[in-house]
């Protein structure tokens, strides 16, 4: 293998490598709508979240830790971070806005 084609083949390999890696999550501005803490869910009026391509709406999430139900209440502004766990849409991080 000629010296070009090896380093076409590991630039290829390359690209290929970082478009299959999962976008990182950036935290979003939302307002908490609803919390079933039985269900470890809440329910947030959320803007765009970029790593999702998900656009502003208000939808259920499952809580990643139950524990950050007990930090929010409704009507709380708050920041937070999403991804899909397990093929559910999951807050990974919540923190109330300041």
């Amino acid at each position: 293998m000629t010296r070009t084609r090896w380093t076409a083949a590991l630039a290829l390999t390359a690209t290929a490598l970082f478009a299959a890696l999962p976008a990182h999550a950036q935290s979003t501005d939302a307002e908490v709508m609803k919390i079933d803490k039985p269900q470890q869910k809440i329910t947030l009026k959320h803007g765009e979240i970029k790593n999702l391509d998900m656009p502003p709406m208000t939808m259920v999430f499952r809580v990643q830790d139950a524990g950050m139900l007990d930090a929010v209440k409704v009507g709380d502004k708050v920041k937070f971070d999403a991804d899909k766990v397990g093929g559910q849409y999951t807050v990974t991080k919540l923190a109330a806005s300041k």
